[in-house]
């Protein structure tokens, strides 16, 4: 059965997460650092992680799979996920894909690099209505491939 992961503690998305899964029947594990508040649905499950830099991370790379969606902005989470066949999706509706994954930790890295040495500055641009909504579609859109994905593997 299909499973959502959300890397949850800077997740702008929870509520469409939410509304996606009720639609399609999924579950959802909401995986943070600290305790926060989830929809009291049956489906909806909340995990704390230990403390610790990457733990939520671990404990979502260590648990998914081929039929399931993890839904971060972690790249190198992401690139974790992809081999074992789940489908890794940012909150503004990117996909992270094997074909693209390198190419997104190599800039992930440049841009650290120019942060440390002075000459970039700031963090991604504000999330908006149109990541929002762009999120939603990419969302169903990979659900609906894990599914599939899953009930071929049973």
């Amino acid at each position: 059965m299909t499973i959502v992961y959300v890397d949850a503690d800077a997740c702008p998305v929870k509520d469409e997460i939410y509304k996606v899964a009720a639609r399609h029947g999924v579950d959802v594990v909401v995986v943070a650092n600290r305790f926060m508040v989830t929809p009291r649905e049956a489906f909806v499950r909340f995990q704390l992680a230990p403390e610790g830099p990457d733990a939520a991370d671990d404990w979502i790379a260590e648990r998914c799979g081929a039929g399931d969606v993890v839904v971060t902005a972690d790249i190198p989470l992401a690139s974790r996920c992809l081999p074992k066949g789940a489908a890794a999706l940012g909150p503004t509706g990117r996909p992270f894909t094997e074909s693209s994954i390198g190419g997104a930790l190599a800039t992930r890295e440049l841009m650290s690099h120019l942060r440390e040495i002075g000459v970039a500055g700031g963090g991604p641009r504000p999330f908006g209505p149109q990541d929002r909504s762009r999120f939603l579609q990419a969302l169903d859109i990979a659900v609906r491939r894990a599914m599939a994905k899953g009930e071929g593997a049973a």
